[in-house]
């Protein structure tokens, strides 16, 4: 067994100084994805730093109509929320979609977003990955590749990103709200994580240090029709082959007045589709204008030897979707 220190800090400042002034740390909350790694080897932490008692457990109404939800709340308290549920039904969806039961009462906000791949090449210290090991190659390009991406990836890492939240925020337009030794800031849940380019061992955008303490649900997409889907291998306890988080808003003479839509399973982070968001905005919301929309989001997979089944599987994901989310037409 590794030894390693152990720390509860009482205040955010306290943990943040805390990892400052301890090499190879690691924060700590519900612990489904770190301890995990910690058994296999892959993360050795020299010390912990427990936040998962911080006063960061809430979700609070802000006065413009948003929602921030701490970093430390549950993911099954988070998808049960009536204002999460009534609001944001992507966001319970794709919550209520994850792991089980019994590791969603333990799973937390932060942490949710920060789980690591599940590529059994990162996970196997006997195989080569560029993500644990940076250098020592991609073992999935050539081997057992048929749950990774097929968008945004590289010659180093075609690894994909677990998280079916993380998709539902990226679609809802939501910020992950971060404190580090220069203070609080703010990034978009889209644009958190990164694609893998050179530096595939670098999953985010957070500054060494910083800590997660909060997302904020906007009022923009509060109420707006939204919904989260997923395919996977088995009903339950699965990462997604693919998943589509869409939200989506008609106006009255059937035009799209506002559109989110991101795709999960494809890519090294949650893949919002900006190409087929542009295409249906101001557009009439048909099937024949979705098909487009997507057909050019999709055109720039580069699938790889066993994944191809992929595209036109996010493809008919969204197609149900957003047919799903349109309107009826008024009768004549």
């Amino acid at each position: 067994m590794n030894g390693f220190g152990y720390l509860r800090p009482a205040t955010v400042q306290e943990a943040v100084e805390a990892y400052a002034a301890h090499p190879g740390a690691r924060y700590l909350a519900g612990g489904t994805n770190l301890v995990d790694l910690m058994k296999l080897g892959v993360e050795r932490p020299a010390v912990l730093i427990d936040v998962g008692r911080l006063p960061l457990a809430g979700i609070e109404e802000l006065p413009d109509g948003s929602l921030r939800v701490g970093a430390t709340v549950r993911n099954s308290d988070l998808a049960a929320d009536p204002r999460v549920r009534d609001r944001y039904p992507a966001l319970s969806q794709a919550l209520l979609s994850g792991a089980s039961g019994q590791l969603r009462n333990a799973a937390t906000t932060g942490g949710n977003l920060l789980q690591r791949t599940r590529c059994p090449y990162f996970q196997d210290l006997d195989k080569p990955c560029n993500k644990r090991e940076p250098g020592s190659g991609c073992g999935a390009r050539e081997g057992v590749h048929r749950d990774h991406a097929v968008l945004g990836h590289s010659e180093h890492c075609i690894a994909t990103n677990p998280s079916d939240m993380a998709v539902a925020l990226a679609a809802l337009d939501a910020q992950v709200e971060l404190y580090g030794t220069q203070g609080t800031r703010r990034l978009s849940a889209a644009e958190f994580h990164r694609l893998p380019g050179e530096h595939p061992d670098r999953d985010t955008w957070i500054s060494p240090g910083e800590l997660i303490t909060g997302v904020l649900l906007p009022a923009a997409t509060a109420g707006v029709p939204s919904a989260y889907r997923k395919a996977r291998d088995r009903a339950s306890y699965a990462f997604a082959l693919a998943s589509v988080a869409v939200v989506l808003k008609v106006a009255e003479d059937g035009i799209v007045d506002q559109v989110g839509l991101a795709f999960g399973g494809l890519a090294h982070r949650p893949w919002r589709a900006h190409h087929a968001e542009s295409a249906l905005l101001g557009a009439p919301a048909t099937p024949a204008a979705f098909e487009g929309a997507l057909a050019l989001e999709l055109a720039h997979a580069e699938p790889l030897r066993d994944n191809a089944y992929k595209v036109p599987l996010a493809r008919n994901l969204a197609l149900d979707v957003l047919n799903r989310l349109t309107p009826a037409p008024a009768p004549a």
